[in-house]
């Protein structure tokens, strides 16, 4: 049997946990639902609905509670996809954006409200460079975008004007 990872991100839905998790599934590269449990009697939602998902997106364990709508993301959490590639921010920019809302600096609501942060692996070591003056180019570029274009953000890094 694999490994489950220690710590489980759990996400609460307003009743439209499976369509959620098809399209997440749909979007990341080894991805799959592991196992799915229905309410019984009783329960928030009528027997036979969806209560939790396990599924897994990437790789990465996640639950799924489909509930009454009672408690909505906020943008106190986020979920942070890490792009190699302009092309990568790109196709995860555009997919997890699709019917939701561009923020700013990388961050995107898809339309089930949930957070996400679109960013360069590379965004880490530039804003914390010891060269002040590099990372201060590089967080000022950020600060500037919605999407994040990672040949403006290289420039801001390698080039002081």
């Amino acid at each position: 049997m694999a490994h489950l990872q220690t710590i489980t991100p759990c996400l609460w839905f307003g009743g439209n946990a499976a369509e959620a998790v098809a399209h997440y599934i749909a979007i990341f590269p080894d991805s799959r639902v592991a196992r799915t449990s229905f309410y019984g009697e009783g329960g928030r939602l009528p027997k036979g609905e969806v209560l939790v998902i396990e599924f897994e997106l990437d790789r990465q364990h996640f639950m799924a509670l489909n509930a009454e709508p009672l408690f909505p993301f906020t943008e106190a959490i986020s979920l942070v996809v890490n792009c190699e590639t302009q092309a990568e921010i790109d196709y995860y920019w555009a997919k997890l954006g699709d019917g939701g809302n561009e923020v700013a600096c990388g961050w995107l609501k898809d339309k089930f409200g949930l957070r996400w942060q679109i960013i360069p692996t590379t965004l880490g070591d530039m804003l914390t460079d010891p060269d002040d003056a590099r990372s201060s180019r590089v967080m000022a570029a950020m600060m500037g975008m919605v999407k994040l274009d990672l040949p403006t953000l290289r420039q801001a890094y390698d080039n002081p004007g």
